[in-house]
């Protein structure tokens, strides 16, 4: 993974945070919370990107470091509306949705 890919906390100011006190927590278990913390601001929220931090791994993986300040993920969620993040343990995983309805 590229350093230009990693996530910064002040690019994820105004995140949902979640501490998931999980010894080992799973990607899969990261994204149901994540989904369910979503499900309460939207109805139908759309995972659009997300990051993982334990695997070095995030989506969508195309690499183009940093061209708007952020890594090439978040500009793809957000250049397609994204507009909810959710933040679970300190950027240990980060999903970002699209679907924030009456609060974007």
């Amino acid at each position: 993974m590229e350093n230009c890919e990693l996530p910064t906390s002040a690019m994820f100011e105004k995140a949902i945070h979640l501490h998931l006190d999980k010894k080992e927590l799973t990607f899969d278990e990261a994204r149901r919370a994540a989904f369910e913390r979503a499900h309460t601001y939207s109805s139908d929220p759309m995972l659009l990107s997300w990051f993982d931090r334990k695997a070095g791994t995030y989506f969508p993986s195309v690499v183009e470091c940093c061209s708007r300040g952020e890594p090439s993920w978040l500009t793809y969620a957000h250049s397609r509306g994204g507009d909810l993040a959710v933040d679970i343990n300190d950027e240990e995983y980060i999903f970002v949705f699209k679907g924030k309805e009456g609060l974007s």
